[in-house]
């Protein structure tokens, strides 16, 4: 079977992508003033949006490095680049949506504030990836 013979190779870029997001999400959580895990273990739809809304943000443009790199190491450089792109998105959509956004968010579940900065890390996502297969 030849369809197979590239299964090693797919698993590694596969399990590559999947820990390059874990690792993002990691990290974002750890900067970003949200407790997202919390707020949404109790039905926080908000914080759902805006933690996923980054967290798409970011896969995109590792599906794009992994898929223009030249080896998982370049793959892994430019999803660094891809993280530092959302953290700024992050801190960009949190002026936008001005002052009150973190309480909107953690206390009273606005979606409006999430879906900007779900909005706006998805815009970011899609560029970032867009500049990788330059």
């Amino acid at each position: 079977m030849t369809s197979l013979a590239t299964l090693p190779g797919f698993l590694s870029h596969f399990v590559a992508g999947l820990v390059l997001i874990c690792i993002a999400v990691f990290i974002y959580m750890r900067i970003t003033p949200h407790a997202e895990i919390a707020l949404i273990r109790r039905g926080n739809a908000a914080a759902a949006l805006g933690l996923g809304g980054a967290i798409v943000g970011f896969a995109i443009p590792v599906a794009a490095s992994v898929a223009n790199s030249a080896n998982l190491l370049d793959a892994a450089v430019w999803s660094a680049v891809a993280l530092v792109a959302q953290l700024i998105a992050f801190f960009v959509a949190t002026r936008i949506v001005g002052a009150g956004w973190r309480t909107a968010i953690e206390e009273r579940a606005e979606m409006a504030p999430a879906v900007m900065k779900a909005s706006i890390a998805l815009a970011v996502g899609l560029v970032n990836a867009a500049c990788l297969s330059t």
